[in-house]
């Protein structure tokens, strides 16, 4: 047992909003779907903090990486000083990741992330979808994949999102796809996962986060109330269970 206490590795937890409310609710939706214990997360804002010095994977279980509201597609003179240096960390772990195969999953933000990485074409010209919930279909690669092992062949995510990859990327495998964006879930290696949905979001998480970036160009303004609405008659329940596999795959001492 470690000094904290724990008997496993923590999972490294990257978190990329700059705004208090949505990255805690956030941090918890994590701690509450995935069943981990606030001493199994390592928790990083990187609006906040960089990653430290001298990292080590092996200290760790796995790498999450939530969502946030920049693109990776974005024009470098387009992002702000906080958002360049978020990606710039986040980019700056994937070589090592990728290269070892290590547990990765990286959700919304962190599918640009992992297709950007790879090589891949990123970016708005097809594919983004509006804020709500997006019925999703497993690929026959997605039916046999331990993940999504035991899951039904069809079900609603929680989505936004104003890029996607705009095809798969070289050495990725399709798991996931829904009929406004295919790419919905990939993995490269064994390990390395990415969702286009939030796996940890449930109806009251979005609609937190629809009031938080109802300016954010996800959605015109005066749709959050319809959309909050929507949100909250939507049947969600099944992406949760992709985040617990993941945790309860790669937790490990």
């Amino acid at each position: 047992m470690k000094a904290d206490g724990s008997d496993t590795r923590p999972f490294l937890l990257l978190q990329l909003r700059p705004e208090a409310e949505a990255a805690d609710d956030e941090y918890a939706a994590f701690l509450s779907k995935g069943g981990l214990r606030p001493e199994e997360v390592h928790r990083i804002r990187l609006d906040e903090a960089p990653i430290p010095d001298g990292l080590d994977l092996d200290d760790y279980s796995g790498v999450i990486v939530g969502g946030g509201p920049g693109c990776v597609s974005d024009p470098p003179e387009q992002k702000s000083p906080v958002e360049a240096r978020i990606e710039a960390a986040v980019l700056g772990l994937m070589p090592e990741i990728t290269a070892r195969d290590f547990p990765f999953l990286g959700c919304c933000y962190g599918i640009g992330v992992l297709g950007h990485h790879l090589g891949g074409d990123v970016g708005k010209e097809r594919y983004g979808e509006p804020v709500g919930a997006t019925l999703c279909e497993r690929t026959v690669e997605g039916a046999a994949d331990p993940l999504l092992a035991g899951l039904p062949d069809r079900f609603n995510a929680f989505v936004g999102h104003k890029e996607a990859l705009q095809s798969l990327p070289d050495g990725a495998v399709h798991l996931l796809s829904s009929g406004p964006c295919p790419f919905q879930m990939i993995r490269h290696g064994q390990n390395v996962y990415a969702t286009q949905f939030h796996p940890e979001a449930d109806s009251d998480g979005f609609e937190l986060r629809i009031r938080i970036y109802r300016n954010k160009g996800y959605f015109p303004p005066a749709d959050a109330d319809r959309l909050i609405a929507h949100c909250r008659k939507s049947d969600v329940y099944v992406p949760e269970r992709i985040l617990g596999a993941f945790v309860r795959r790669y937790r490990r001492s």
